[in-house]
């Protein structure tokens, strides 16, 4: 059983693409939502880390 996991895992791991796009949907949905609730971020920027307000988020 703990086999058949594991092939699924690596199957998927597997699928660099996949993975990508699955990680920018969850970004862009975590932006939106940090926007809509009003939520600042914190990201890079010219190597240093600001707080970006809800109003400069652009998902």
């Amino acid at each position: 059983m703990v086999a058949q996991y594991k092939d699924k895992i690596e199957e998927a791991l597997a699928d660099k693409d996949r993975i990508k796009q699955a990680m920018a949907t969850a970004i862009h949905d975590a932006l939106l939502k940090h926007k809509q609730a009003g939520n600042s971020v914190v990201c890079m920027k010219d190597g240093k880390m600001v707080l970006l307000p809800p109003e400069e988020i652009n998902p």
